[in-house]
């Protein structure tokens, strides 16, 4: 059954007001006290939208979180029913944002009237209060201050992956390179505590911090200070020499006072060059029996091999693990230098397993180094040998990074190139070490060109190098809370099934994520 409308005289079904809807929008416009513009805040800095009086809320655009925003900045909608609303299509950059929205209302007691309009945003430019204290320059509740008094540079190099990896340092509102280390900055000592409990998992290390006074509230009691961590990393580096203290020799085992670091991480592993022993100190009992570098990777020298043969050594009860990667070997070698000359040096050493004869060898030469060491003073004359040798040389640094098809992240790119040789040296660490390489991101190179090796380049064929299979896409920088990427495992090729060493250190190890 139909009626005519008593307005306009269509036909209509019947309602207590015996008019249409269109006659009804004419006299009640329910979305009148609705606002058709409004203005929303968008920080610059963080990527944040404002959700008065002062909440910062992160949202992408055209998501349920932007669409909850923008309702409530409508004033109106509690006097009438919202039906739907969904954005309209704008581009990214006109600072516009378009919304459709449907309310019902009831007028008439008895009739329900249903409008659809369109609510315009305009987005302007608010910094939040975070990123004002910012952009303000130096502001900072809290600092850290990391430091290694060495010469060198690559245990904060491997420190530096590690912090990147698990996306630290997304925390820091800033970070400056100084001479000996970086200083990074947050805005709460929440934040930089965070940082120095992972740096203390991940190196040995050991920190203190202080605290000053900025300015305090009498009537109220609050004070307000800021505060300064200083973390000092364990001035010991992969590839150095160092002479142990008696005692702590003697706890290991029965360790040479000279022994060859083999890497540094959690732990500090150390090798017996003249046994192949192998032990690990951690953070507790470096700084009980603290020890330092007798000579760095510095001062390593090129030997030619001019002999090898398998060295007979005598194990005793309660003696320490025994490397099965490592064979001693009683090698004679001569300096490249003097190369042709009758000059040889006898040596024992731990790399009797990897060199032939002709091989190049990087060592330490101490008949013609000055060693500055308390320790040292007090071994005898024969518990110094006159050669350490330490890694099998592979070729040119510089030709190897030419040939490297993956890269790594860095906080600052400032020195991070073929002329800095400490960080050479990182990355050659990298590709001759599958263990360290596990708490490393390595992303494959998009601009790396074919190589190829000349005959005439000095080479090695059998250099070690990274496979495709550890190396990752470069991806945007995820979540504070998420992985860049897993690591890699242990199955793709990259540990020998002997290699129990390895195996077992790489179990010690804690997943930094």
């Amino acid at each position: 059954t139909t009626v005519l409308c008593c307005v306009c005289g269509i036909n209509i079904h019947p309602n207590p007001s015996y008019r249409c809807v269109p006659c009804l929008r004419l006299e009640y416009d329910i979305a009148a006290d609705i606002p058709k513009e409004v203005t929303i805040y968008f920080c610059r800095g963080c990527g944040r939208y404002l959700e008065p009086p002062a909440f910062w809320v992160a949202a992408e655009l055209e998501s349920k979180e932007l669409l909850s925003l923008c309702l409530k900045r409508l004033r109106g909608l509690d006097k009438v029913r919202l039906v739907n609303a969904r954005f309209e299509y704008t581009e990214p950059h006109s600072r516009r944002l378009k919304l459709e929205v449907t309310v019902e209302k009831t007028v008439n007691e008895k009739v329900s009237l249903e409008q659809t309009f369109q609510v315009e945003y305009m987005v302007a430019n608010q910094f939040c209060s975070d990123c004002h204290r910012v952009e303000a320059k130096d502001y900072w509740k809290a600092a850290v201050q990391i430091r290694q008094k060495v010469d060198h540079k690559r245990t904060y190099y491997y420190l530096e992956q590690l912090m990147l990896k698990s996306a630290v340092t997304k925390l820091a509102t800033d970070l400056k390179e100084v001479p000996g280390g970086l200083d990074l900055f947050f805005y709460t000592v929440r934040d930089a505590r965070k940082l120095v409990n992972f740096i203390s998992s991940s190196v040995i290390c050991k920190h203190s911090h202080s605290k000053k006074l900025i300015s305090h509230d009498i009537k109220s009691n609050i004070y307000n200070y800021k505060f300064t961590f200083c973390v000092e990393i364990a001035p010991v580096c992969k590839d150095s020499a160092v002479c142990l203290p008696k005692s702590l020799a003697r706890n290991m085992g029965g360790m040479s006072r000279v022994c060859v670091v083999q890497r540094v991480a959690k732990n500090i592993l150390l090798i017996d060059p003249k046994t192949a022993q192998t032990a690990e100190v951690n953070t507790l009992g470096y700084f009980k029996n603290p020890f330092y570098d007798m000579v760095t990777s510095k001062h390593l020298t090129k030997f030619v091999v001019m002999s090898v043969e398998d060295s007979d050594v005598k194990h005793f009860a309660g003696q320490g693990r025994i490397s099965r990667k490592h064979t001693v070997g009683d090698v004679w070698v001569q300096r490249e230098s003097e190369l042709g000359s009758q000059k040889q040096i006898f040596c024992t050493t731990h790399l009797g397993y990897f060199l032939h004869e002709g091989d190049l060898v990087l060592g330490y030469d101490f008949q013609n180094l000055n060693l500055n060491n308390c320790e040292v003073d007090k071994l005898a004359e024969h518990e110094l040998p006159d050669v350490l040798l330490v890694k099998k040389y592979y070729g040119n640094k510089a030709l190897r990074n030419r040939m490297r098809k993956w890269k790594l992240r860095n906080i600052k790119n400032d020195d991070k190139n073929s002329v800095n040789r400490d960080y050479m040296d990182f990355l050659d660490d990298l590709e001759e070490d599958p263990v360290l390489r596990q708490q490393v991101n390595v992303y494959r190179r998009d601009d790396h060109s074919s190589f190829t090796v000349a005959p005439e380049d000095d080479l090695d064929p059998d250099a070690p190098t990274i496979s495709v299979e550890e190396m990752l896409e470069e991806l945007v920088e995820q979540p504070l809370d998420q992985s860049s990427a897993s690591p890699p495992s242990a199955q793709s090729g990259c540990f020998d099934e002997d290699d129990e060493d390895d195996l077992d250190w790489q179990d010690a190890l804690e997943n930094p994520d």
